[in-house]
Protein backbone atom coordinates (compact mmCIF):
# COMPACT_ATOMS: atom_id res chain seq x y z
CA UNK A 1 0.00 0.00 0.00
CA UNK A 2 1.16 3.59 0.55
CA UNK A 3 0.81 6.66 2.73
CA UNK A 4 -1.10 9.63 1.36
CA UNK A 5 0.60 12.82 2.51
CA UNK A 6 -1.19 16.16 2.48
CA UNK A 7 1.33 18.95 2.92
CA UNK A 8 0.57 22.47 4.16
CA UNK A 9 2.94 25.26 5.14
CA UNK A 10 2.59 26.83 8.57
CA UNK A 11 0.34 29.87 8.54
CA UNK A 12 1.39 33.47 7.98
CA UNK A 13 3.70 34.89 10.65
CA UNK A 14 4.66 38.31 11.89
CA UNK A 15 8.10 37.68 10.38
CA UNK A 16 6.56 36.80 7.00
CA UNK A 17 4.72 40.10 7.01
CA UNK A 18 7.95 41.97 7.85
CA UNK A 19 10.08 40.15 5.26
CA UNK A 20 12.15 38.29 7.86
CA UNK A 21 13.61 34.80 7.30
CA UNK A 22 12.87 33.13 10.64
CA UNK A 23 14.79 29.88 10.11
CA UNK A 24 15.19 28.01 13.42
CA UNK A 25 13.81 30.89 15.48
CA UNK A 26 10.35 30.10 16.86
CA UNK A 27 8.25 32.71 15.05
CA UNK A 28 4.69 33.68 15.87
CA UNK A 29 1.53 33.79 13.77
CA UNK A 30 0.14 37.20 12.85
CA UNK A 31 -3.54 38.05 13.29
CA UNK A 32 -4.08 37.20 9.63
CA UNK A 33 -2.08 34.01 10.09
CA UNK A 34 -4.34 32.85 12.91
CA UNK A 35 -7.34 33.39 10.64
CA UNK A 36 -5.61 31.36 7.91
CA UNK A 37 -4.94 28.59 10.44
CA UNK A 38 -8.66 28.39 11.22
CA UNK A 39 -9.30 28.10 7.47
CA UNK A 40 -6.72 25.31 7.20
CA UNK A 41 -8.54 23.39 9.89
CA UNK A 42 -11.89 23.93 8.20
CA UNK A 43 -10.67 22.39 4.95
CA UNK A 44 -8.69 19.50 6.49
CA UNK A 45 -10.26 18.34 9.76
CA UNK A 46 -12.99 16.22 8.13
CA UNK A 47 -10.83 14.51 5.50
CA UNK A 48 -10.08 11.20 7.24
CA UNK A 49 -6.68 12.20 8.59
CA UNK A 50 -5.03 9.58 10.77
CA UNK A 51 -2.61 12.12 12.26
CA UNK A 52 -1.02 15.52 11.85
CA UNK A 53 2.79 15.69 11.82
CA UNK A 54 4.22 19.11 12.49
CA UNK A 55 7.56 20.86 12.82
CA UNK A 56 8.35 21.55 16.47
CA UNK A 57 9.06 25.23 15.74
CA UNK A 58 6.47 27.41 17.46
CA UNK A 59 4.88 28.90 14.32
CA UNK A 60 4.10 25.45 12.94
CA UNK A 61 2.85 24.10 16.28
CA UNK A 62 0.65 27.17 16.71
CA UNK A 63 -0.81 26.59 13.24
CA UNK A 64 -1.69 22.97 14.05
CA UNK A 65 -3.11 23.75 17.48
CA UNK A 66 -5.44 26.41 16.08
CA UNK A 67 -6.43 24.35 13.03
CA UNK A 68 -7.26 21.19 14.97
CA UNK A 69 -8.54 22.57 18.25
CA UNK A 70 -11.36 20.51 19.71
CA UNK A 71 -10.70 17.53 17.44
CA UNK A 72 -9.39 14.08 18.34
CA UNK A 73 -6.84 14.01 15.51
CA UNK A 74 -3.41 13.40 17.09
CA UNK A 75 -0.79 16.11 16.54
CA UNK A 76 2.79 14.83 16.60
CA UNK A 77 5.73 17.25 16.71
CA UNK A 78 8.90 16.18 14.92
CA UNK A 79 12.17 18.17 14.82
CA UNK A 80 13.03 16.55 11.48
CA UNK A 81 10.35 18.80 9.95
CA UNK A 82 12.08 22.03 10.95
CA UNK A 83 12.91 24.76 8.45
CA UNK A 84 16.52 24.89 7.26
CA UNK A 85 18.77 26.24 10.00
CA UNK A 86 20.23 29.44 8.54
CA UNK A 87 22.69 29.68 11.42
CA UNK A 88 24.03 33.23 11.63
CA UNK A 89 21.30 34.30 9.17
CA UNK A 90 18.34 33.15 11.29
CA UNK A 91 16.17 36.25 11.56
CA UNK A 92 17.82 38.12 8.69
CA UNK A 93 15.88 39.94 5.94
CA UNK A 94 14.50 37.57 3.27
CA UNK A 95 16.32 39.60 0.62
CA UNK A 96 19.65 38.77 2.29
CA UNK A 97 18.80 35.08 2.60
CA UNK A 98 17.55 34.79 -0.99
CA UNK A 99 20.95 35.81 -2.30
CA UNK A 100 22.59 33.01 -0.28
CA UNK A 101 20.32 29.99 -0.83
CA UNK A 102 22.00 28.47 -3.87
CA UNK A 103 25.39 28.61 -2.11
CA UNK A 104 24.15 26.41 0.71
CA UNK A 105 22.65 23.46 -1.09
CA UNK A 106 25.61 21.32 0.01
CA UNK A 107 27.64 23.71 2.17
CA UNK A 108 25.91 24.55 5.47
CA UNK A 109 25.01 28.13 6.34
CA UNK A 110 27.63 29.39 8.83
CA UNK A 111 26.55 27.98 12.19
CA UNK A 112 23.61 26.18 10.53
CA UNK A 113 22.89 23.44 8.02
CA UNK A 114 22.62 22.86 4.28
CA UNK A 115 19.50 22.15 2.24
CA UNK A 116 20.90 18.69 1.55
CA UNK A 117 20.81 18.06 5.31
CA UNK A 118 17.13 19.08 5.38
CA UNK A 119 16.47 16.56 2.62
CA UNK A 120 18.23 13.85 4.64
CA UNK A 121 16.19 14.66 7.76
CA UNK A 122 13.01 14.54 5.68
CA UNK A 123 14.09 11.21 4.16
CA UNK A 124 14.48 9.76 7.66
CA UNK A 125 11.04 11.05 8.61
CA UNK A 126 9.46 9.55 5.47
CA UNK A 127 11.05 6.15 6.02
CA UNK A 128 9.55 6.02 9.50
CA UNK A 129 6.21 7.28 8.19
CA UNK A 130 6.13 4.57 5.51
CA UNK A 131 6.87 1.87 8.07
CA UNK A 132 4.40 2.99 10.73
CA UNK A 133 1.50 4.57 8.81
CA UNK A 134 1.09 2.44 5.70
CA UNK A 135 -2.41 2.78 4.26
CA UNK A 136 -3.11 6.02 6.12
CA UNK A 137 -3.74 9.62 5.12
CA UNK A 138 -1.72 12.14 7.13
CA UNK A 139 -1.19 15.87 7.16
CA UNK A 140 2.27 17.43 7.42
CA UNK A 141 2.61 21.09 8.49
CA UNK A 142 6.09 22.49 8.05
CA UNK A 143 8.16 25.01 6.09
CA UNK A 144 9.36 25.85 2.58
CA UNK A 145 12.56 23.77 2.81
CA UNK A 146 10.54 20.69 3.79
CA UNK A 147 8.23 21.19 0.79
CA UNK A 148 11.32 21.26 -1.44
CA UNK A 149 12.57 18.09 0.26
CA UNK A 150 9.29 16.32 -0.49
CA UNK A 151 9.52 17.41 -4.11
CA UNK A 152 13.07 16.06 -4.33
CA UNK A 153 12.32 12.76 -2.63
CA UNK A 154 8.86 12.01 -4.00
CA UNK A 155 8.84 13.65 -7.44
CA UNK A 156 12.50 13.59 -8.46
CA UNK A 157 12.92 17.36 -8.79
CA UNK A 158 16.46 18.63 -8.16
CA UNK A 159 16.94 20.94 -5.19
CA UNK A 160 19.00 23.19 -7.48
CA UNK A 161 15.81 23.90 -9.44
CA UNK A 162 13.81 24.82 -6.34
CA UNK A 163 15.79 27.09 -4.05
CA UNK A 164 15.55 30.18 -6.26
CA UNK A 165 12.15 29.49 -7.84
CA UNK A 166 8.95 31.28 -6.71
CA UNK A 167 7.32 29.28 -3.93
CA UNK A 168 3.80 29.44 -5.45
CA UNK A 169 1.77 29.00 -2.25
CA UNK A 170 -1.60 27.24 -2.45
CA UNK A 171 -3.97 25.37 -0.17
CA UNK A 172 -1.86 22.27 0.17
CA UNK A 173 -0.17 19.64 -1.97
CA UNK A 174 -0.79 15.88 -2.10
CA UNK A 175 1.91 13.22 -2.36
CA UNK A 176 1.98 9.44 -2.37
CA UNK A 177 4.67 7.82 -0.22
CA UNK A 178 5.26 4.21 -1.35
CA UNK A 179 5.25 1.52 1.29
CA UNK A 180 8.95 0.81 0.64
CA UNK A 181 9.93 4.40 1.40
CA UNK A 182 10.76 7.68 -0.31
CA UNK A 183 13.33 6.57 -2.90
CA UNK A 184 10.79 5.88 -5.64
CA UNK A 185 7.90 8.30 -5.14
CA UNK A 186 5.22 9.53 -7.51
CA UNK A 187 4.36 12.96 -8.81
CA UNK A 188 2.19 15.19 -6.60
CA UNK A 189 -1.38 15.77 -7.67
CA UNK A 190 -1.86 19.01 -9.55
CA UNK A 191 -4.14 21.62 -8.05
CA UNK A 192 -4.69 25.20 -9.12
CA UNK A 193 -3.24 28.01 -7.00
CA UNK A 194 -5.90 29.44 -4.74
CA UNK A 195 -4.18 32.39 -3.16
CA UNK A 196 -1.23 34.76 -3.31
CA UNK A 197 2.32 33.55 -2.88
CA UNK A 198 3.21 33.17 0.81
CA UNK A 199 6.86 32.17 1.08
CA UNK A 200 7.24 30.55 4.50
CA UNK A 201 10.61 30.52 6.31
Amino acid sequence: MAVEIVYETHSLTEDNEKGIATGWLPGRLSDQGRRFAVELGARRRNTDLAAVFVSDLHRAVETAQIAFAETTIPIRQDPRLRECNYGELNGCPVTVLAAQRARHIDDPFPGGQSYRQVIQATRDFLRELAADWDGSRVLVIAHSANKWALDCLLTGVAIEDLVDAPFGWKEGWCYTLPAHGPEHGSRPQKTEPSGPSRRQH
